[in-house]
């Protein structure tokens, strides 16, 4: 069955699992489940991502290819007084990131995307995500162009990305892309990525 996390109608029987996850101080529950990435746990290349977000976080931020929902709730939850959008393809993970973000009382919208193709025309201080490697550069690229389009000033791009699945050519990309481009971690074989100042 050829049936990825970035498969707008998953295939997968549902196999629904939960787990917790505390993000500086905010204890939060998630609903998870089969056809969704990382079922049942908040992957590590997630976790570093979130742990290397600035101690404050204002504005317009976008969870892009939110899965579940662990990164739009957790900057939802810790900085309120953000405006959180959280967008996928995947039909089953944005039910589960609605869930979620009533299930931990955090205010977000959620936008069936494919990357950013609904989201024309909206801005951002802040694009965070953990790209889905599996669909292809092709793919993941378009997002991190699209992204930089839709900056507002001052605004970043955040992602993270496994060494051995890329990351050196994609800070290269990136370089085309933004005129500050640097990594904020590498450990865990990850490296997380922020980009400012688009060159469009």
């Amino acid at each position: 069955m050829n049936d990825h996390y970035y498969t707008r109608e998953p295939q997968s029987e549902s196999r629904p699992a939960e787990c917790e996850y505390t993000y500086r101080g905010e204890r939060l529950r998630f609903r998870t489940d089969a056809g969704v990435f990382s079922r049942g746990e908040v992957d590590t290349g997630t976790r570093l991502l979130l742990e290397a977000l600035p101690e404050e976080m204002a504005g317009e931020v976008l969870d892009l290819g939110c899965g579940w929902g662990v990164i739009g709730i957790s900057v939802a939850k810790k900085w309120p007084g953000c405006r959180v959008t959280m967008a996928d393809v995947n039909l089953r993970a944005l039910e589960l990131s609605r869930e979620n973000a009533k299930l931990n009382r955090a205010e977000a919208e959620c936008v069936e995307s494919d990357g950013m193709a609904a989201l024309e025309g909206w801005t951002f201080d802040a694009v965070v995500t953990n790209p889905p490697i599996r669909a292809g550069k092709q793919v993941i690229y378009k997002m991190f162009a699209d992204a930089a389009k839709s900056l507002k000033p001052g605004g970043a791009l955040y992602l993270v990305i496994r060494k051995q699945q890329g990351a050196e050519s994609c800070m290269k990309y990136l370089k085309t892309l933004y005129e500050e481009v640097e990594k904020l971690d590498k450990s865990g074989g990850f490296w997380v990525i922020k980009a400012a100042k688009p060159v469009c």
